[in-house]
């Protein structure tokens, strides 16, 4: 059996007739730069994630980009960022101007320890960035409260948390705003880029809005040293066709990971935890396992596609050389990069494919 890492194959054939009539009328109105359909996905994105404002940007790194812009966070200035997410958290800071402090992850959640935030607050620290990586929600209550001693700004990374709950709260309306991307493979994936910021600061969603618009907020008028960073008028039209679908493919993700959950008994895969206080997405069902390697090529040739988020911790990655970190600064988050699995989840998966896959996994 030949079961993929990922497919969007069953879930665009269940909406293909709605997203067919999204195209044909965003087409027909003729009006494809924040028009009708970027005005309505905003209000009702905002909505579900229950706060008052949205605003769609280029893609979820400008969605944070331009909320540390907004914040006037920049030159001489740190965000503190987990040691273990995708590089786009950390370079987000680093087109404020910023500098990206690393901070050490727990190894069970996958998340930002808040235990090892306050020793890396200094006078610089303007903001922390708390990723809700894989689908469930950080210690937001811990991070929060860190923040108001500090005076500091809680920025959440929700890019694979689309409808997480932490405490009955949606993922998105915990912080002061929110960056989210649509990127297709997101559990609210656009068919192309596309990003939002969520917020409950009216002013703050102005000027992340001018500033994604060149800096203007008034045709021809630039009050910032702007960029051009907006959501599209059609992948807005077909973003709200998904939309109201998302709590229904939630769920099915949330009963396969069950699935995986009860089936998979092998003492060398250790399995995710799932927190009391939060309601897990799974955008990603990620094992671990120290023999990965192996465990990968035994998986591929039993056709079971597979793919690891992410081989290597950012401190240790080119592009943040220069900022001197060495092999063990941050053991959690090398540790992570050597051994987390992603396994297949996807819309349509069948029983038979996920307990082929549970077979597969118990019998390494």
């Amino acid at each position: 059996m030949n079961i993929p890492f990922s497919t969007f194959k069953y879930m665009h054939s269940r909406i293909k007739p709605q997203i067919t009539a999204a195209f044909e009328t965003c087409y027909n109105k003729g009006w494809f730069i924040q028009g009708e359909e970027y005005d309505a996905f905003e209000r009702e994105f905002a909505s579900f994630c229950g706060v008052k404002y949205g605003v769609g940007v280029g893609n979820g790194l400008d969605a944070i980009f331009l909320t540390l812009r907004a914040m006037n966070i920049g030159r001489g200035d740190e965000v503190i960022v987990p040691s273990h997410t995708f590089i786009a958290t950390a370079l987000a800071v680093t087109y404020a101007g910023a500098t990206p402090i690393f901070c050490e992850v727990d190894e069970d959640s996958f998340n930002i320890n808040p235990d090892n935030i306050e020793a890396l607050i200094t006078q610089k620290t303007k903001a922390i960035i708390a990723v809700h990586l894989y689908g469930q929600t950080a210690d937001m209550d811990r991070i929060i409260a860190i923040a108001k001693i500090h005076n500091l700004f809680v920025i959440e990374d929700s890019a694979q948390a689309h409808g997480a709950l932490y405490k009955g709260k949606v993922a998105g309306s915990l912080g002061d705003a929110a960056a989210f991307s649509f990127y297709p493979g997101k559990n609210l994936g656009a068919l192309g880029d596309g990003g939002a910021v969520t917020t409950n600061n009216e002013e703050l969603a102005k000027k992340i809005h001018a500033l994604g618009c060149y800096g203007s907020s008034e045709k021809y008028v630039h009050e910032y040293k702007g960029v051009n960073s907006r959501l599209d008028e059609l992948q807005c039209a077909l973003l709200r066709v998904k939309l109201a679908y998302l709590n229904e493919w939630t769920e099915e993700r949330q009963k396969i990971a069950v699935k995986y959950l009860n089936g998979i008994h092998n003492p060398k895969i250790k399995l995710p935890k799932v927190y009391a206080d939060c309601d897990h997405v799974w955008h990603l069902f990620v094992v671990r396992c120290d023999q990965r390697l192996e465990l990968q090529k035994y998986l591929s040739e039993k056709g079971i596609g597979t793919a690891v988020h992410y081989p290597i911790a950012i401190h240790q990655q080119g592009a943040y050389a220069d900022m001197g970190y060495t092999k063990g600064d941050f053991p959690i988050a090398e540790d992570l990069a050597k051994t987390v699995l992603s396994l297949p989840l996807y819309i349509g998966m069948t029983d038979e494919e996920i307990y082929c896959v549970v077979e597969a996994l118990n019998s390494f």
